[in-house]
C-alpha cells in the first residue's frame, strides 16, 4: 500500500478541535488516534479528500460563503463550532454530510472505545461501564498456524507450497470446505489475510478488538460513509467475532432461489440434513439466559401478540460475559477455530495467516494455484517485520500450487481476488447485498447493561415474510460496548451526546435486519483497496421505515419511557416527558414521522454486519458469476478456451447468495459451503 504524507501540525490542530467539539477531553490524543486509524484503514484517496475538508474548514473565505462567517473553524467559539458541524451534518451537499458523519463516528467511537492511558477512561466509569472480564479458556485453542518458509531461498524469489486444495479465506465458508476436504484425505492449505489470535490472547477492550479482528480495523463502510459496516478479519473470519445468532435461510427465500435462479436441492431432506449437520457441529442450542436487553423483545412482543422467541446460538456453557465481539477468550463460542478449522487442522490442513492473496493462477482455462503477499512476522515476538529503507511492513511472495482453488474471502474480498486473476464476468462484484439495518433505541427506568450476557438472546420474526410494499426483516437486539454505542447514537451537540451516553446503562437498542431492497457493488481502487458502493431502492426504504415503526411499537410496549430513531436528524418520542393524557397522541404523530423518515445517504443511520451476493450462483450464465454448484464461470476470457467454467475454481462464501436472505447468514453460508465441498469431492482431482 502507498504511504501517506505526514500529517501537518495544522491538520492535527484542526482534528483536535473537532475531537473536542464532538466529545470533551483528550482531544490531541484522539486526533493522533484518528490519523493512525485513517492511515491503517482508509483508502489514500479518501484520506486526501478528508485533508481537503480540513483545509476548507480553516478557510475564512469558504466559511463566509457556506456559513456566513469569515472565521476559521479553530477560531470559532465552542458553541459556534457545534452549530457549524451540525450544519455540515444536515447539509444538502453529500460531500459535507459524508465528511461530518465520517469524522463524527470515528471520533465519538475513539472517545469511548479507548480504554485510557495510563489509567482507565473516566468516561467509561462515569457511565457505569464495568464489563465482566471473560475467563481464559482452560483448553488451549485447538489449532496452530503454519509459518511460511521465509528464511529459505532468495528473498526475491517466491516461497512455494504444494497442496491438493488451497482455500482463500478462513471464515464460515472457507472453514467448512477445509474441514470437508481434509477429512476426505485431501492435503489442504488455508490462507487468511488477517492474523491468528489464540483465545488466551483475545482482546479485552473495543479499541484493541476492532484493530486486530475486524476488516479495515473496524472502519468499514460504503465509500460515501452512508452504511456503517462490521466484518471479521482473522483466522476464523466472522465466526470469530459475530453475535452467534443461528437462523437458516427461510423456505420462501430458498423457493425463490430455486424458481428465479435455477438452484436445485434447497428443499426437502437434503437441505434439512445439511442444516442439521451444521448445527450439530456448532452445538447450536436455544439460549437459556435472557438478559434485560432481550427481555425487551419478548416482553414487548407478548404485549402486542407478536411472534418472538429466544435465539439459537453456537455456544456452549456461556451466558454471562458479553465479550463475543472481542473474540471468545473462554473458548465457548463454537467459532471456526474451535470447529471446522480445528477439524481441518486435525486432518493435516495447514493454516497460514497474514497472506493477502492477489490472484488465482490460471493456465489453459484451469486454476492451478494462487499467489499472494505474506507478511513477514518476527518468529520470537510475532510482530510484523519492517523494511529498513521504507519503514513499511516486509512481505515476501507466496505461491501455493494446487489443482483445486476455493475462494472464500467474503463478499467484499472474493470479487477482488477474482478480478485480480483476470476474470471479467460482468456479475463479479455486482449484486452486493448488505442487510441494511435501522436502529431504534429505547430508554428504560431500570438498568439494561446491554454489554452483559448473551449478545443476542431473543429475536422476533413477526415480519419475517414480505408484506405489502416492503421486504422481510428480523428484529434483534443490537448490543454494544460504549464505543459502538457512541458511534451509533445521534450527535446533536456535545452536551446532548454526553447526556445520552451518561444514560447508556438504561438503553436497549434494537435493529431490524432487513432483506435488501436495492443492491451494491465492489470494485478495486488504485491503491488496491476494496471500494463499496450501495444504494437502497424504494422497497428498501419502505422496509427500513416499517422496521422503525415496528421497533418503536415493540420497545414502547415493553415499557420504554423514551425512544429515538437514529439518524442525522433523529426522531425522539418522550423526550422531556408528556402532558397528562397526551402520550398516545404524541406516539401517533411519532409513527407518522417514522413512516416518512429520510434514508437518503448520510441522513438516516444504516448499519450492516452481513455481506452477500457479489459472485452469486445461478443457472443463467449471463447474470450469475458462479454456476449452481459454486464453479466460477469463465467470462469472455475463459470462453476462448471453450469452457463455460474455470476448471478447479470455486467460490464458497456469502458471495454465492443469489439474493439476501433477511436473517443472520452464517448457517446458510456453511450449508452452501457443504454443497460446494461435495461438488469438489465428486469431481476428484482431475
Amino acid at each position: 500500500m502507498p504511504s501517506l504524507r505526514p500529517w501537518t501540525d495544522r491538520e492535527l490542530a484542526t482534528l483536535a478541535a473537532l475531537a473536542e467539539t464532538f466529545v470533551r477531553g483528550d482531544a490531541l490524543r484522539r486526533a493522533r488516534l484518528t490519523t493512525d486509524a485513517l492511515e491503517r484503514a482508509a483508502d489514500p484517496a479518501q484520506v486526501e479528500q478528508l485533508r481537503l475538508v480540513l483545509r476548507l474548514m480553516e478557510s475564512r473565505l469558504v466559511n463566509l460563503l457556506i456559513a456566513g462567517r469569515s472565521t476559521s473553524f479553530r477560531q470559532m467559539s465552542p458553541a459556534a463550532r457545534e452549530r457549524y458541524l451540525l450544519g455540515w451534518g444536515r447539509s444538502r451537499l453529500a460531500l459535507r454530510r459524508s465528511a461530518f458523519h465520517g469524522l463524527r463516528k470515528l471520533m465519538t467511537f475513539l472517545a469511548y472505545a479507548d480504554p485510557g492511558t495510563p489509567g482507565p477512561n473516566s468516561r467509561l466509569t462515569a457511565m457505569g461501564y464495568h464489563p465482566d472480564e471473560a475467563p481464559v479458556a482452560t483448553e488451549p485453542t485447538p489449532i496452530r498456524p503454519t509459518r511460511p518458509p521465509f528464511e529459505t531461498g532468495s528473498p526475491d524469489e517466491p516461497m512455494v507450497l504444494e497442496a491438493d486444495a488451497v482455500i482463500v479465506g478462513s471464515g464460515a465458508g472457507g472453514g467448512v470446505v477445509a474441514a470437508e476436504l481434509a477429512r476426505a484425505g485431501r492435503s489442504v492449505v488455508v490462507l487468511e489475510t488477517g492474523p491468528f489470535v489464540d483465545e488466551a490472547s483475545m482482546p479485552t477492550n473495543e479499541l484493541d478488538a476492532y484493530d486486530r479482528l475486524y476488516l479495515n480495523h473496524g472502519l468499514l463502510s460504503t465509500w460515501d460513509g452512508s452504511v456503517t459496516m462490521l466484518g471479521g478479519s482473522g483466522v476464523g473470519g466472522g465466526t470469530l467475532v459475530n453475535w452467534m445468532t443461528c437462523i437458516a435461510a427461510p423456505e420462501s427465500v430458498r423457493a425463490e432461489w430455486a424458481t428465479d435462479h435455477g438452484i436445485g436441492g434447497l428443499d426437502g431432506s437434503a437441505w434439512d440434513d445439511d442444516v442439521m449437520a451444521v448445527e450439530t457441529e456448532l452445538c447450536v442450542a436455544e439460549t437459556t439466559t435472557i438478559p434485560p436487553k432481550d427481555a425487551v423483545i419478548l416482553r414487548g412482543a407478548a404485549a402486542l401478540g407478536w411472534e418472538a422467541a429466544p435465539t439459537r446460538r453456537n455456544s456452549s456453557g456461556c451466558d454471562d460475559c458479553g465479550s463475543c465481539p472481542f473474540g471468545c477468550r473462554r473458548g465457548s463460542k463454537q467459532s471456526g477455530i474451535r470447529v471446522h478449522l480445528a477439524e481441518a487442522f486435525r486432518h493435516g490442513a495447514r493454516i497460514v495467516p497474514r497472506v493477502r492473496v492477489t490472484r488465482v493462477v490460471i493456465e489453459g482455462g484451469r486454476a492451478v494455484g494462487v499467489e499472494g503477499d505474506a507478511l513477514w512476522m518476527d518468529p520470537q515476538t510475532g510482530e510484523p517485520l519492517t523494511d529498513p529503507a521504507s519503514g513499511q511492513p516486509r512481505t515476501r511472495r507466496l505461491v501455493v500450487r494446487a489443482s483445486t482453488v476455493v475462494v472464500a474471502a467474503g463478499a467484499l474480498r472474493t470479487p477482488a481476488v477474482l478480478t485480480g486473476s483476470g476474470l471479467d464476468h460482468p456479475a463479479i462484484g455486482r449484486h452486493l447485498r448488505l442487510h441494511p439495518a435501522p436502529v431504534v433505541a429505547g430508554f428504560f427506568n431500570e438498568p439494561i447493561d446491554m454489554w452483559r450476557g448473551p449478545l443476542q438472546a431473543a429475536r422476533s420474526l413477526e415480519f419475517g415474510e414480505p408484506g405489502p410494499g416492503r421486504n422481510a426483516y428480523a428484529i434483534e437486539s443490537a448490543p454494544g460496548h460504549p464505543g459502538l454505542v457512541a458511534l451509533a447514537m445521534p450527535w446533536e451537540g456535545v452536551d446532548e451526546h454526553a447526556d445520552v451516553m451518561a444514560r447508556g446503562r438504561r438503553i436497549a437498542p434494537l435493529v431490524a435486519v432487513t432483506r435488501d431492497g436495492g443492491e451494491g457493488r465492489t470494485s478495486v481502487t488504485k491503491s488496491g483497496r476494496v471500494r463499496i458502493d450501495y444504494r437502497l431502492d424504494s422497497s428498501g426504504v419502505a422496509t427500513l421505515r416499517h422496521g422503525l415503526v415496528s421497533m418503536a411499537r415493540l420497545s414502547r410496549a415493553a415499557g420504554a419511557t423514551e425512544l429515538v430513531a437514529v439518524g442525522a436528524t433523529p426522531r425522539w418520542h418522550g423526550r422531556g416527558g408528556f402532558e397528562s393524557g397526551l402520550e398516545e397522541t404524541s406516539f401517533d404523530r411519532y409513527v407518522e414521522d417514522l413512516e416518512a423518515f429520510d434514508f437518503s445517504p448520510n441522513r438516516g443511520a444504516v448499519f450492516s454486519a452481513h455481506q452477500m451476493g457479489s459472485a452469486r450462483m445461478g443457472a443463467d450464465p449471463r447474470d450469475h458469476a458462479c454456476d449452481p454448484d459454486g464453479r466460477v464461470r469463465a467470462g469472455s476470457g475463459g470462453r476462448r478456451h471453450g469452457d463455460p467454467v474455470i476448471g478447479g475454481l470455486y467460490v464458497a462464501d456469502g458471495s454465492l447468495f443469489p439474493t439476501a436472505i433477511g436473517v443472520n447468514p452464517m448457517v446458510t453460508i456453511m450449508v452452501m459451503a457443504r454443497r460446494v465441498a461435495r461438488t469438489i469431492l465428486a469431481e476428484g482431482r482431475a
